[in-house]
């Protein structure tokens, strides 16, 4: 009798399996046979009869790990918007111009990198969907009548380069053994096998199903399509083997390498840029042909040294690697975007010529409209405008990164930065709102964020959960959705309340786990892998300041938009930890603030964020900060942090000096650099290109045109100046109300001003000791200073 009971008990549960999850007929699609998690290049089709054109097609579609879907063999899309598993993006799309009547091919490209895939790309399986939203569009529903292959001539080629390499390999094309002609309308595919259904259609948000949701949790990208366009190579550096034609760059004159032949060859694209990379090739069959792309070149002890030499150094890098098969036309570009100022080829033929027909980039980036500007002002001045504007563009694609070329990675310390130039430069705040939503997703169950997300390896820095906080006042401040901001409250709480676990009873920091990473500071006893050591009684003024400024910022956020008890919560923690610190670190007799209580060592850092906090009042803060800048002992922050050390040094009333602190960034001028490096190491920098270091572009707007919102969603601003030695000055920014713009001119004790608000914006403009009020419109001031 128990037997027959267990029987009927494991009938029932499968019947109910059954009835919970009925046989699929459309949903996610793969190759049959494949492996799910491997490496692997796979393309899907369908042919479709298009009878009424005009009418809207729309679809969504996504991929694992990455997507390109194409119509009649013109891009209409690529993707998914990167994710994680539980939000995965589907990108929205109007096949309808890509159209026409009759039979049409839609074709999909869709690979993972598997155990070579960018630390970036989270993914679940290799896989592939689209859904309909047009009734017209329900024939390219993905199920087992779509057909798909694998493309065999595809390997990963995985890179060696300098220092941390986490944005995924190289590609090794074989077009002896690829399929060329997956998008062809008159393809041969007798070898196409019908797509295998493997994952049913979920959508977050949604109330389906029995709460079990295997697979991909699909929502929309809440990001707009990429810019994508055509970038030529500007010059050929240095060739052998060969002889270009002077219209070879433009695609009019074919390179010809002869049979058994050697070329190398280093083009140069003028600046650093993110491209996919186009190369056109006819005949030269079993001909070898290496593309490796570079930041700049090296010299023999492995430094950069001039951005512009070439001479005597040699290529380390991302390499794509193709093997010809001797057809008139085969065609390669990279499946993903790369990362380039030069790019170097080397080409071996056998027994045919080879005849490079083309090559050329395919720039992507995030679609910003840069509406700031400077104008009236020294050509060196445009320049680092111009160069951290391309910083910040290359170090923005659907995430922002900290570099394009080594990791591809959204860190809140940088991001903090980066989504502060989105606001001044643009005044588009998707990509901010984008950061800001990952960040708070990627909160564990402790309820602290990691330090970068999407990331498949969880990285925990603790103080960058303290720069999300940060983030959302900068958001509030300049941002224009005060729901959105809402949503995220409890994240700061969570936060916080993390924090909270790790403070001794006079509310300092004390046994943080993770890496406490604030700063890349050198050769500084004190300092180890960019963290300030904390002394004998586990504290560190520099870990104490920063949770004493996030105390700070949320306290605000809550008085504006959340509970004003937990405003009053953060005061009372705010009071208890500057009478710690002051207690602590403040040193009398020197007149700054100590990293630690039992060694008198120092730092800028340490003094910079005491400015900022208020711990160092009004009537210190300008010596206080005279000595930042002048006392080379103090552990000196790197480019980063300078961005925390100029705002002190600003908000101590030194902001006419702005000017004079950019050494740092001639220095990378004076080096033929196209964007701001990682590091104060101007050779050695690992990464050409991190935005975290692009803050001059918003203290141009901040500091020397002075303009600054000073209510929450920008209701209200300040216009403050710091003109130096300029003489004149004009530009213009975005804010959520429209574009403000000024113009100075400076004679002695004089400044003329002339000042246009955006209408329902109005402010106060502080010069010369004197506030005077500002209204929407124009208006033209003449102040003399007192």
């Amino acid at each position: 009798m128990k037997r027959l009971f267990l029987s009927l008990c494991l009938l029932l549960t499968m019947l109910t399996a059954v009835a919970q999850f009925p046989p699929l007929t459309e949903g996610w699609i793969s190759v049959p046979d494949s492996d799910p998690n491997g490496y692997g290049v796979y393309y899907f089709r369908k042919d479709i009869s298009v009878t009424q054109l005009g009418q809207p097609y729309l679809i969504r579609v996504s991929g694992d790990n990455r997507f390109k879907l194409y119509v009649n063999k013109k891009l209409a899309t690529l993707g998914p918007t990167r994710g994680d598993v539980a939000h995965w993006n589907y990108e929205r799309v109007d096949l309808a111009p890509f159209l026409h009547s009759g039979r049409n091919v839609v074709a999909a490209v869709v690979w993972n990198d598997g155990p070579y895939k960018p630390e970036a790309n989270i993914s679940y399986r290799t896989g592939f969907l689209i859904q309909p939203e047009s009734e017209v569009a329900k024939n390219l529903t993905t199920d087992a009548s779509w057909i798909c292959t694998t493309d065999k001539g595809y390997r990963p080629f995985p890179v060696r380069a300098t220092g941390y390499y986490a944005a995924g390999p190289g590609e090794i094309v074989d077009f002896r053994k690829n399929v060329s002609d997956w998008m062809a309308s008159d393809a041969d595919l007798s070898q196409w096998k019908k797509a295998q259904i493997i994952v049913p259609v979920q959508r977050v948000g949604t109330n389906e199903g029995w709460g079990t949701y295997p697979g991909w949790m699909l929502q929309q990208s809440p990001l707009p399509q990429r810019d994508l366009k055509e970038e030529r190579l500007k010059a050929v550096r240095s060739i052998t083997g060969a002889k270009p034609a002077k219209a070879f760059l433009q695609g009019q004159a074919p390179l010809i390498i002869a049979p058994h032949g050697q070329m190398t060859c280093i083009l140069d694209n003028g600046q650093l840029t993110n491209a996919y990379f186009h190369m056109l090739i006819a005949k030269g069959r079993d001909a070898r042909i290496s593309i490796g792309y570079a930041e700049a070149l090296y010299d023999k002890d492995m430094r950069k040294g001039n951005r512009d030499d070439i001479e005597g150094k040699h290529f380390v890098g991302r390499k794509d690697s193709l093997i010809a098969n001797g057809s008139d036309h085969q065609e390669f570009t990279s499946l993903e975007w790369r990362t380039y100022r030069y790019v170097v080829l080397n080409v071996e033929t056998a027994d045919e010529p080879l005849v490079i027909d083309d090559l050329y980039g395919i720039y992507t980036g995030f679609p910003f409209e840069l509406k700031a500007s400077i104008g009236n002002c020294p050509d060196e001045l445009q320049r680092i405008f111009d160069i951290g504007w391309h910083t910040a563009q290359l170090c923005a694609i659907e995430t922002y990164m900290d570099c394009p070329y080594y990791e591809q990675l959204q860190y809140f310390g940088d991001a903090r930065i980066q989504a502060l130039i989105s606001y001044y430069m643009t005044g588009d705040d998707r990509l901010a709102r984008n950061m800001l939503r990952m960040a708070d997703l990627s909160r564990g169950a402790e309820g602290v964020t990691q330090s970068r997300y999407p990331s498949q390896l969880a990285q925990w820095i603790q103080p960058y959960a303290l720069h999300h906080i940060y983030s959302m006042h900068d958001y509030m401040m300049m941002g224009s959705d005060s729901l959105f901001i809402k949503s995220l409250l409890m994240g700061e709480r969570t936060i916080l309340n993390y924090f909270g676990q790790y403070l001794s009873e006079d509310g300092r920091v004390k046994g943080l786990p993770g890496w406490n990473f604030t700063d890349w500071v050198d050769n500084r006893s004190n300092w180890e892998r960019g963290i300030a050591l904390p002394g004998q009684d586990g504290c560190n003024a520099v870990m104490d300041l920063q949770l004493l400024y996030a105390y700070q910022m949320a306290a605000d956020l809550e008085e504006h938009l959340g509970m004003k008890a937990y405003a009053e919560l953060y005061r009372e923690k705010v009071d208890h930890l500057k009478t710690a610190i002051l207690k602590n670190y403040w040193r009398a007799a020197v007149g700054l603030l100590s990293d630690r209580s039992d060694k008198e060592v120092y730092s800028q850092h340490a003094n910079a964020l005491g400015i900022l906090t208020g711990v160092i009042d009004n009537k210190e803060a300008r010596t206080v900060a005279e000595k930042i800048l002048s006392d080379t002992t103090l552990a000196q922050a790197s480019i980063y942090f300078r961005f925390y050390v100029h705002r002190a040094l600003v908000c101590a009333g030194l902001g006419d000096d702005y000017l004079s602190w950019l050494g740092k960034w001639r220095e990378y001028l004076s080096l033929g650099m196209t964007t701001w490096g990682e590091i104060s190491d101007v050779e050695g920098t690992r990464s050409d290109c991190h935005a975290w270091s692009a803050s001059p572009n918003i203290e141009l707007m901040r500091t020397v045109l002075g303009i600054e919102s000073d209510q929450p969603f920008f209701s209200h601003v300040r216009v403050n100046p710091h003109l130096g030695n300029l003489k004149a000055i004009s530009g213009s920014m975005p804010s959520p109300q429209g574009i403000i713009s000024v113009s100075y001119k400076k004679k002695g004790s004089r400044l003329s001003a002339d000042i246009t608000l955006p209408d329902k914006l109005s402010g106060d403009f502080v010069w010369g000791g004197k506030t005077i009020r500002l209204h929407p419109g124009t208006q033209y001031l003449e102040i003399e200073m007192k």
